[in-house]
């Protein structure tokens, strides 16, 4: 299934993880880990966000990625399945 995580990170926790280096490492190693098809980095409300699309078969992979964001960036987390034109045409002409 292709999901998508966006997070966004509190200011006061970005900017020490900015300071400290450890906001890089954090999300590369998101982006790694989910084996991303695709990362998008914005400003959202005043916060750093990030949108990371990626696939995976075991739900119980969620808890990993999640706890490793919460943990490194404060972050808040939303993890949506997402569909392909192709997946919604197939779900439509059911």
């Amino acid at each position: 299934m292709r999901l998508m995580m966006r997070f966004s990170i509190p200011v006061e926790r970005g900017n020490e993880a900015h300071k400290d280096g450890s906001m890089g490492p954090a999300i590369e190693a998101i982006v790694s880990e989910t084996k991303a098809e695709a990362a998008y980095f914005t400003v959202e409300g005043g916060e750093r966000t990030g949108y990371i699309f990626f696939e995976t078969d075991d739900p119980a992979v969620l808890p990993k990625l999640n706890e490793a964001m919460f943990a490194a960036l404060d972050a808040a987390i939303d993890i949506v399945p997402i569909l392909t034109l192709d997946d919604l045409k197939r779900g439509l002409s059911s």
